[in-house]
């Protein structure tokens, strides 16, 4: 395992040309606030471990676990004495295959298993990521395949599970929830090809084929939050990667991400991301 911190981005070097790395931590130290492009799930093995995301800190205790997105600033806290898995995956590996869409939200999504995740989830869970922790240390031929397959297995497992409080929350049977999918899957897909223009409620409405007061009711209810939150959270993660090209002015970031105006952009970054555009931009330096 090879890992260096540069200030507060974190650059991920994987072994062998590959796209997986796990740490075995054992040290007392804290992380400062960092961020990086690999997913990471961090499960505490002995004593509680403490990670702050965003503004948002959440207490793991043992065996217990949260997945964080790539490009979410984090810092960690560690106790006196304990043991944790460390686990970073190369994120295009997930983003680049279309089959995984349906499934993204597990991953683009902060995701905690606790004391309040259902037992099957934390049960298979735990059990997926002790696995994967010893086919990382075998170190076989076919390793990173194998924790490859565990890892979109366990991110079904959890995608299941939110699928039937979501049916359970929405009153609809499985069909309805099949429609559902069907049709916001076509809405996801027509704003990730056209967040950067202005998208109004009608419009989208009729690429879903509602009339827009029933889209937005059942938008709410699908995604859990509004429908202007959502496109807002997908603009600002275009507008994050933008801000790692150094050549590339904020007022052009905003404007290309689908803001009209710097403004707008400043205020909607900071409440995603906790930090102004120019702060984030500090935060990336490249390294040799």
């Amino acid at each position: 395992m090879i890992q260096h911190l540069s200030g507060d981005f974190e650059t991920v070097e994987y072994s062998n040309n590959g796209f997986i790395l796990l740490y075995d931590n054992t040290e007392n130290e804290d992380y400062p606030m960092h961020w990086h492009n690999a997913l990471e799930i961090i499960m505490p093995l002995v004593n509680s471990f403490s990670v702050t995301v965003g503004s948002e800190t959440y207490n793991l205790k043992e065996r217990e676990l949260i997945i964080i997105p790539p490009g979410e600033l984090h810092s960690m806290s560690a106790p006196g004495n304990g043991q944790r898995i460390i686990f970073q995956c190369d994120s295009a590996v997930l983003n680049d295959f279309p089959a995984m869409r349906p499934i993204a939200s597990v991953f683009s999504d902060i995701t905690v298993i606790d004391s309040h995740s259902e037992e099957r989830i934390k049960t298979a869970a735990k059990k997926t990521l002790l696995e994967i922790y010893d086919e990382y240390s075998e170190k076989s031929e076919l390793a990173e395949i194998k924790i490859y397959l565990k890892l979109v297995s366990m991110f079904i497992n959890i995608y299941e599970s939110r699928a039937d409080v979501k049916r359970s929350q929405l009153g609809c049977t499985t069909e309805k929830l099949d429609e559902y999918s069907e049709r916001f899957g076509t809405v996801q897909s027509y704003i990730e090809k056209n967040y950067m223009y202005d998208i109004n409620l009608d419009k989208i409405a009729s690429v879903a084929g509602y009339s827009k007061y029933h889209f937005s009711r059942i938008f709410r209810q699908y995604f859990g939050v509004s429908f202007s939150e959502y496109i807002n959270r997908i603009r600002i993660n275009a507008a994050q990667k933008l801000l790692l090209d150094p050549s590339v002015p904020i007022t052009e970031v905003a404007l290309n991400s689908g803001f009209t105006n710097i403004a707008s952009f400043n205020r909607v970054f900071k409440e995603f991301k906790h930090c102004t555009p120019s702060e984030f931009k500090k935060f990336y330096k490249t390294t040799d």
